[in-house]
């Protein structure tokens, strides 16, 4: 299984060899150092833990430090499910590589959506809002009846406005369009979610 961490940039253009143009997203991959392997002996399961980013000392709490060790100043620590087969790869102190991905891969990519607020229903959940005819003066972003006949409350779930965004998205089959070693960029298809600066797992597709 291919994976890695890396945090959005910007999304830009990328011409193919045949001139087509396609909307990509620019991603870092910096430093990726597995911190951790988790075992079904020890843990009951096995997955890799790996550290990204870097933070300053005095912002890291002593357990973490004690936890990571003198394998770096990490800001992000996350974990990824391998197969019991797999896991024997990996050793704590080994460097996740940009270059186990090239162009033309499908991997599929999660991170925090963009946070956006308090917002009305015709906007956080396509409401087509009430009718422009005569005599509906203020109808046209409201919700509309609410309630169910005879019951005298709100069912649960019923769609409102609310907070909208910083929700968890996983975006699959997206391709790889091309790898910077030198820069570690990563070059994808289409768009993914957040923010720049956005921290992004990317794994390989299955």
């Amino acid at each position: 299984m291919k994976f890695i961490i890396g945090e959005k940039k910007e999304m830009t253009q990328f011409f193919d060899a045949t001139g087509t143009v396609h909307p990509a997203t620019r991603i870092f991959v910096g430093k990726v150092v597995v911190t951790q392997v988790k075992t079904i002996e020890n843990d009951g399961y096995t997955a890799v833990q790996v550290g990204f980013g870097v933070q300053k000392k005095d912002r890291m709490k002593k357990p973490f430090i004690g936890h990571i060790k003198d394998l770096g100043d990490f800001k992000y620590v996350k974990e990824f499910r391998v197969s019991p087969e797999e896991i024997d790869s990996y050793k704590v102190g080994d460097e996740i590589l940009l270059e186990n991905f090239i162009a033309g891969d499908m991997i599929t990519v999660s991170g925090i959506s963009k946070g956006k607020g308090f917002q009305g229903g015709v906007k956080r959940h396509g409401f087509h809002g009430g009718r422009r005819s005569h005599g509906q003066k203020h109808s046209e972003r409201e919700p509309g009846s609410i309630g169910a006949g005879g019951i005298q409350r709100v069912l649960k779930g019923t769609r409102m406005a609310g907070r909208m965004g910083g929700n968890r998205i996983t975006v699959k089959n997206l391709k790889v369009l091309s790898i910077d070693s030198a820069s570690g960029e990563l070059l994808l298809g289409g768009a993914v979610p957040g923010r720049r600066g956005t921290l992004l797992e990317i794994t390989a597709t299955a």
